[in-house]
């Protein structure tokens, strides 16, 4: 791995590991009065297309950062969803 690879990973990990807060604090308070579902929805279509820039470039940090990205961001339309 050289360095731009782990340039790639450690930013992956910074904006996918801010939804974790977001996720938690959801389910904790069952309440997502403040999510804008359009917001999401949009940011959903765009890593679902980064995921795929990806997959194409055979990219592991843009695939493993936007796959775990979109698991997050489902949690939290799945809760917006059922929370509402």
């Amino acid at each position: 791995m050289d360095f731009t690879e782990i340039i790639g990973f450690v930013a992956a990990v910074c904006t996918t590991i801010s939804f974790v807060p977001q996720v938690v604090r959801i389910w904790r308070t069952k309440s997502t009065k403040d999510i804008s579902l359009g917001m999401f929805l949009i940011f959903c279509a765009g890593v679902i297309l980064w995921l795929t820039y990806g997959l194409l470039l055979n990219n592991l940090p843009i695939i493993v950062a936007n796959t775990v990205t979109l698991f997050l961001i489902l949690t939290i339309l799945s809760f917006k969803i059922r929370y509402k």
